[in-house]
């Protein structure tokens, strides 16, 4: 996509802190951090979102997220770190071309927890069936 700034990065238009590259992967220094180094890892090739994706590309590249998450864990002393992939505008995804953050995480960093909720035991039913009825 001629818009799309990741595509930019990867043809080299515009400039990134580049960690790691290879023929399909590329991982860069976000521009705006939750902590430092925190990283992003992109196909070369634009993909909107984890479906789009073929199932080659997407094993590569948590390969590669494999290994730059233990290199960002060792170079910025933390004990954890999440990695984190949005689809869509509501599920707050900014650049549509695919991109996981690996965030270093810090203890009492007040980015705190998911808040998770409980449901009842019958809409777990519904929810869990109507997920298996649209497995392709």
């Amino acid at each position: 996509m001629e818009d799309c700034i990741f595509c930019k990065i990867v043809k080299g238009e515009i400039p990134c802190s580049k960690i790691y590259e290879d023929d399909k992967i590329l991982a860069f220094l976000d521009i705006n951090p939750v902590h430092k180094g925190h990283t992003l890892v992109i196909p070369k090739e634009h993909y909107e979102g984890i479906v789009d994706m073929p199932d080659d590309t997407l094993g590569e590249l948590a390969k590669v997220a494999k290994k730059i998450s233990k290199a960002v864990k060792k170079a910025t002393d933390v004990d954890g770190f999440n990695i984190i992939q949005n689809n869509g505008v509501d599920a707050g995804q900014d650049v549509f071309h695919f991109h996981l953050h690996i965030i270093p995480r810090l203890k009492g960093d007040g980015l705190g927890r998911w808040p998770h909720q409980k449901f009842p035991e019958e809409e777990m039913k519904e929810i869990q069936e109507a997920i298996i009825k649209s497995i392709e």
